[in-house]
């Protein structure tokens, strides 16, 4: 028992001063993209203080940081990650990775290349993301937490190694906004959000306004959206989440008041995925259908009534026709997001090329 113990002692020290010989630099130093604006806690995606009167849901889901990425470039061989986030999981069909863990990709050869997850596992995390690197400068993108509020992210080298902030020469700023599937739920990990995969593909800063379960274009979320400055694409994917009446009633002065503030930005509405559970649930298929069906009248009018540069996808293809494409019958799995960037990608880059 005794020489188990002086083992045990003897791992635990050797793990301290390992971590001791890793230096850590505040991640608050570092370039950060996807936030609405500028203002409000580092790592919230919307400042709630200015934008008060919005729904208590979604400034609540406002505070996690979906879609918010850190873009460093460093010439150590290892990269770790210290960070601390809420314990409480919030959705039980996401993998903790995704939730409340990072996301780190490497550019190689013009492309953003998967390198390494940090998983969580308690309210303060630490992580070595990647190791065993060659010599040389790296250009790192950090996708944060998909589900949790990130109190504090700190990145951490080899010491003597170079750590220092990155600029991403975008192209220029896409905003989409939606539910939980535009917040990314139920991707295997942050970057597999199919905002986030667009913005790797097609070069756009993406700011990602999904809210779980809440993206419902009430009046005050219009207001928050139409503030959002030098925009080159909306993309509202958000029929998922109020009911057929709803739509009817929100949809057109929602754009309206978009098209309002930025008369020449082409705005991308899209359908709602059409839920596994309609395969033999009347009631599910009866929602989903008048759902999609009043915001493509709601586009169509729209249309009719003089806004430009207006763009609608349908929802029936978006995950497929094999019925394999969610994780819980409403929820995309990565097959299913991969599915929905194929659809959406060719459609997007069309808009952007205008």
């Amino acid at each position: 028992m005794n020489a188990r113990l002086l083992l045990t002692c003897i791992v635990f020290y050797c793990s301290i001063a390992n971590a001791q010989e890793i230096q850590y630099i505040d991640a608050r130093t570092l370039n950060l993209y996807g936030k609405a604006h500028s203002g409000g806690a580092h790592y919230h995606r919307v400042d709630t203080a200015r934008y008060s009167d919005m729904p208590r849901s979604v400034k609540r889901l406002s505070t996690q940081a979906s879609g918010l990425c850190i873009a460093f470039k460093t010439n150590s061989r290892e990269i770790h990650a210290r960070w601390s986030t809420p314990i409480t999981r919030t959705l039980r069909n996401l993998p903790a990775v995704a939730s409340h863990g990072l996301d780190l990709y490497i550019r190689r050869d013009g492309q953003w290349v998967f390198a390494g997850a940090a998983v969580p596992h308690d309210s303060v995390s630490t992580r070595r993301i990647v190791g065993n690197m060659a010599e040389g400068e790296k250009e790192c993108l950090l996708f944060l937490p998909l589900y949790a509020e990130l109190f504090n992210l700190e990145i951490g080298v080899q010491p003597g190694s170079t750590l220092e902030s990155l600029s991403i020469p975008w192209k220029g700023k896409v905003v989409i906004y939606g539910s939980s599937i535009t917040q990314g739920a139920s991707a295997s990990r942050p970057g597999m959000s199919y905002p986030s995969i667009l913005s790797r593909h097609l070069g756009y800063e993406f700011v990602n306004l999904g809210f779980s379960g809440s993206g419902k274009m009430e009046e005050s979320v219009s207001r928050m959206i139409a503030d959002i400055k030098e925009v080159d694409l909306f993309i509202l994917d958000c029929a998922a989440n109020p009911s057929p009446q709803q739509i009817e009633e929100r949809t057109e002065s929602f754009v309206k008041y978009i098209r309002q503030h930025h008369p020449n930005v082409p705005i991308l509405m899209i359908a709602s995925v059409v839920r596994e559970g309609s395969n033999f649930d009347s009631n599910v298929r009866e929602m989903v259908t008048g759902q999609n069906s009043n915001f493509e009248k709601a586009y169509k009018r729209l249309l009719a009534s003089g806004v430009k540069n207006l763009h609608f996808i349908k929802g029936d293809e978006l995950l497929g026709r094999d019925h394999e494409g969610t994780i819980d019958g409403t929820h995309p799995n990565d097959l299913g997001f991969d599915r929905m960037v194929k659809v959406i990608e060719p459609r997007v880059r069309k808009l952007l090329r205008k």
